[in-house]
């Protein structure tokens, strides 16, 4: 006998969540049915977030895990999709009973000192010779400014959509290729597992294929020098 075999795991105490991840598929990937598996009647990918804490005892539970409280969907900017995992916005405390900031963010940006954590899929281009009805970056850009609370006043209204944030983002390529272009047309072609880290820097991205892009940041509040 070996000294795993025969084994078996302990079973979680009574009002600790057991979680079972090794079933799960990357959203989008095809199930054994043919059909993708993950995504919601929306079409939009079925993500969980795993939020942990304490309990009275002061052991680690899962405090839950489901999709996370905050996704943003465009009507006038279809795929493009937000899912706003958590947030700080002081120097944690850790006492693992802090209430979930989420939710109730009024800024979606990182001020000095605080954080974001988010997930984001690029939509792919638009077809060959598209052209947008009259009025709709207005739309596009009233919609994102009203869902998206504090991130449309750092896009360039004239060269959308390059941004800049005084912040640094720590990016990673989740899914599929993304470019990143900086200032003067200079690019970076990122593939599945690539990350980048984004120092408050003017910048796009570009989903070059026919199929959505998946990202996930890590948004860490500065202050850019003289301000």
């Amino acid at each position: 006998m070996t000294q795993h075999e025969g084994t078996k795991p302990s079973p979680p105490a009574e009002g600790i969540a057991a979680v079972d991840l090794s079933r799960r598929r990357m959203p989008g990937t095809v199930a054994p049915t043919g059909h993708p598996s993950g995504i919601t009647a929306g079409g939009v990918p079925e993500i969980r977030r795993a939020l942990t804490g304490r309990d009275d005892t002061g052991k680690s539970v899962f405090v839950s895990l489901a999709a996370p409280p905050r996704i943003i969907t465009y009507e006038s900017l279809p795929g493009l999709v937000f899912w706003e995992m958590y947030a700080t916005q002081a120097t944690p405390s850790l006492t693992g009973r802090e209430p979930d900031p989420t939710p109730g963010l009024s800024n979606l940006v990182a001020g000095p000192g605080e954080t974001r954590f988010r997930l984001v899929q690029f939509p792919p281009p638009p077809p060959e010779g598209w052209k947008p009805e009259p009025g709709a970056f207005e739309k596009s850009f009233q919609e994102f400014d009203a869902k998206t609370p504090g991130f449309a006043q750092h896009f360039e209204k004239d060269n959308f959509p390059m941004h800049t944030t005084d912040t640094v983002d720590y990016g990673i390529v989740v899914r599929g290729e993304i470019i990143l272009e900086l200032d003067d047309g200079k690019t970076a072609h990122l593939r599945q597992g690539d990350c980048v880290v984004q120092n408050g820097t003017r910048h796009r991205w570009i989903n070059p294929l026919p199929e959505p892009c998946l990202m996930a940041f890590i948004m860490v509040g500065g202050r850019r020098a003289g301000g």
